[in-house]
C-alpha cells in the first residue's frame, strides 16, 4: 500500500491511498464468503457457492463494493499511521479506483480534520500579576460562624419563621386536577434555595400550623419547568442556637484549649484560603496569556458540531444570538484543550494512579456522589480517557505555572509552591482519606484500562464505517478543557 498526505489548511489534510489487488484479495475472499452465505442457489449448499456463480447472481461489482467497504477502514488506519496524521473526526472518503482484476489497484482519497500543530512559547518569559491578598476580620468571622453552625443546636420557637430557621413542612404540587408530587415532614432551611422557586418567600413569616398556596415551576421530573400550584404547610419552626465563643467551645470544636488559640488557627486557615484563591487567579491568568500569545487554529467543523449539539439540547437551534455566544466560548475551550494537550506532549506529562484517584474523589464530591459509585459510573460510561486527559491537562498547566513569574499588585513575588504544604493539603481535602478508600477499588480497575483506551482514542477514526461513494462529515467532538 502507498499513501501520501497533502495539507489543505492547518487543521485539515487530504490522504491519497493506493492499494494493490493482492492486498485487497483477503477482503474480496471474505466478501464472497459473506455473500455466499446469504444467497440460495439450487445445487449448491449455502455458503459453498463458487465465486463465478456469485458473480453471475449478484454481479462482480456488488462483490467488489462489499470488499472495498470492508477494507477501507483498515487501509485508512494504515495510512493515518504511516503519515503521522492525528484525525479529529470522521473522514470524508472518495473512492477513485476500484480494481477489477490482477494488476489493478484500489485508490481512494480521504479528507479529515486533524489536530493542529501548536508552537509553544518559553514559559519562563511569562509574567502575570494577581491581586494582593490578606485575610480580613470579616473573613475570620465568616469562618468562625460556619464553625459555630456545625456545633449549633435546633430549638423550637413559637414565632413566625425567618431566614435561617429550620422548618418541618408538608408540600404538594398539582397541575390542574393532577397531583404531581407530595411530601410530608420535610426539614428545610429557609434561605437555602435548594427546593422550589418561591418557597423561601412563601415560608418567611409563616408560623406552625399555617398553610399557604403559591405558584412555582417544577424543579424535576417529567414535567420539569411547568408551573404548578403548590401548597405548603408549616408543622414546626426551629432556630439554630449557636454556642458561645469561649474556651469551652474551642475545646469542643478543635484540638485547642483556648479561644485565642482557635482564633489564631482560624485566621491562619483564612490566610491559606486566600492564598489558594490567589493561586487559582494566577493559573487562570497564565492560561489566558498562553491563549492570547499562541497561534492555535481550530477546525470550524468541530466548533459547529459542538454548538449544534449544545443548542439542540437546549431546544434553541434558531437562537442566532445565543449561537454566537456558544460558538465563541466553544472555540476558546477547544483552543485551550489543544494548547494544554501540546504541553502534555512536550513535557511528557504522565498521570499516575494516585492522581487519577485524587481527581475521582474530588469530582465525586462536586457531584455529591459516593466516590465508589462515581468511579463505576465513569468506567461504565467510557469516560476514562476523558478523565485521564483532564488530569494531564491540569498537570501540564501546573508545570507552566511553576516556571512563570507571578507577582501581586504590590510587586511582591508570589511563591505558589508555598501552598503545597502537607497542612494545606489536609485542609483542602478534609476527609479525603475515607473517601479515597471507598474509591480505590473502582479507580484501580479504571486505571488498568488506560493504556488500551488511550491508544483507541488516538486512532478514533480508524474504526469508523466508511461509505464507498460518499461519507458525510460527522465530527467527533473534542472535550473542552477545564482548568
Amino acid at each position: 500500500m502507498k499513501s501520501a498526505v497533502e495539507t489543505l489548511n492547518p487543521t485539515r489534510v487530504k490522504l491519497t491511498v493506493e492499494v494493490p489487488f493482492d492486498e485487497l484479495k483477503p477482503s474480496l475472499d471474505a466478501a464472497y464468503k459473506a455473500i455466499g452465505g446469504q444467497i440460495n442457489v439450487p445445487g449448491f449448499r449455502k455458503g459453498k457457492v463458487p465465486a463465478r456463480i456469485i458473480d453471475q447472481r449478484v454481479g462482480r461489482g456488488a462483490v467488489l463494493q462489499e470488499a472495498v467497504n470492508e477494507a477501507l477502514p483498515q487501509f485508512y488506519g494504515q495510512a493515518v499511521e504511516e503519515q503521522g496524521v492525528r484525525p479529529l473526526g470522521q473522514p470524508e472518503v472518495e473512492v477513485t479506483g476500484v480494481p477489477t482484476g490482477e494488476g489493478d489497484e484500489l485508490a481512494f482519497t480521504v479528507e479529515v480534520d486533524v489536530r493542529p500543530e501548536v508552537t509553544l512559547p518559553d514559559y519562563s518569559s511569562i509574567k502575570v500579576e494577581v491581586d494582593e491578598v490578606s485575610a480580613s476580620d470579616e473573613d475570620v468571622q465568616e469562618r468562625m460562624t460556619a464553625l459555630r453552625q456545625r456545633f449549633g443546636t435546633l430549638t423550637g420557637v413559637e414565632r413566625a419563621a425567618a431566614e435561617g430557621d429550620f422548618v418541618s413542612i408538608d408540600l404538594s404540587a398539582t397541575i390542574g386536577d393532577e397531583e404531581i408530587d407530595s411530601v410530608t415532614g420535610v426539614s428545610y432551611e429557609i434561605g437555602s434555595g435548594n427546593m422550589l422557586e418561591g418557597l423561601d418567600e412563601a415560608l418567611t413569616g409563616m408560623s406552625a400550623g399555617e398553610t399557604k398556596d403559591f405558584t412555582a415551576p417544577l424543579a424535576g421530573g417529567d414535567r420539569e419547568g411547568q408551573d404548578a400550584d403548590v401548597t405548603v404547610t408549616v408543622q414546626s419552626v426551629k432556630e439554630r442556637v449557636l454556642p458561645e465563643l469561649d474556651d469551652e467551645f474551642a475545646q469542643l470544636a478543635s484540638e485547642f484549649d483556648t479561644m485565642d488559640e482557635l482564633t489564631e488557627d482560624v485566621r491562619a486557615q483564612a490566610e491559606r484560603a486566600k492564598k489558594f484563591e490567589q493561586g487559582v487567579q494566577a493559573r487562570d491568568k497564565v492560561l489566558e496569556h498562553l491563549l492570547e500569545t499562541t497561534e492555535i487554529p481550530v477546525p470550524d467543523s468541530l466548533v459547529e458540531a459542538e454548538v449544534h449539539s449544545h443548542l439542540e439540547g437546549e431546544n434553541r437551534l434558531d437562537d442566532d444570538e445565543h449561537r454566537a455566544e456558544v460558538g465563541e466560548s466553544t472555540r476558546k475551550a477547544l483552543k485551550a484543550q489543544f494548547l494544554l494537550d501540546a504541553i502534555v506532549e512536550k513535557e511528557e506529562v504522565q498521570v499516575s494512579q494516585d492522581e487519577l484517584i485524587e481527581y475521582l474523589v474530588m469530582s465525586a464530591q462536586q457531584y455529591g456522589m459516593e466516590p465508589n459509585e462515581f468511579a463505576q459510573a465513569v468506567d461504565q460510561g467510557g469516560q476514562v480517557p476523558a478523565m485521564l486527559a483532564e488530569v494531564g491537562r491540569r498537570k501540564a498547566l501546573a508545570s507552566v505555572l511553576e516556571q512563570a513569574e507571578v507577582v501581586d499588585s504590590a510587586g511582591n513575588v508570589v511563591d505558589l509552591n508555598a501552598l503545597n504544604t502537607e497542612e494545606d493539603v489536609e485542609d483542602a481535602t478534609d476527609d479525603a482519606e475515607a473517601t479515597e478508600a471507598a474509591a480505590m477499588a473502582a479507580a484501580q480497575a479504571t486505571a488498568e484500562e488506560t493504556a488500551e483506551t488511550e491508544e483507541a482514542a488516538d486512532t478514533q477514526a480508524q474504526d469508523a464505517e466508511v461509505a464507498t461513494d460518499e461519507a458525510a462529515p460527522r465530527d467527533e467532538q473534542a472535550t473542552p478543557a477545564g482548568s
